[in-house]
């Protein structure tokens, strides 16, 4: 399988780690739209949300339990922050492995289109 996220899952690819356990990896965004901006990524590999089902769910309820801990941690829980998942080609997504952006430390405006 030839996914970034998968080689930089196994070490092939060095990123700046921020949390990892036997389901997630979380690491700083290579190129940052806010002063903190990470992505947490399964270390299965799930294309996109719509290929979340009853076997890997658990997976993403980790994931956002995952991020309520890192926002905490980067003191952003109160001040806010927004998390983003793309799905689909119309929807933004240009890595084929699910994964949500966690940005926070400056004014978000909306609308992200």
């Amino acid at each position: 399988m030839d996914c970034i996220f998968c080689k930089i899952v196994k070490g092939d690819i060095p990123s700046n780690k921020i949390y990892e356990d036997d389901k997630v990896l979380a690491f700083h965004d290579i190129s940052p739209e806010a002063p903190i901006h990470f992505l947490v990524i399964p270390k299965e590999h799930i294309k996109s949300a719509n290929d979340i089902n009853e076997n890997n769910s658990h997976i993403i309820s980790h994931i956002f339990l995952v991020i309520n801990k890192l926002v905490r941690e980067l003191n952003i829980a109160e001040t806010g922050y927004r998390i983003v998942n793309n799905c689909g080609k119309d929807g933004g997504q240009t890595v084929d492995h699910i994964h949500f952006h966690v940005l926070g430390q400056r004014d978000l405006k909306w609308s992200p289109g």
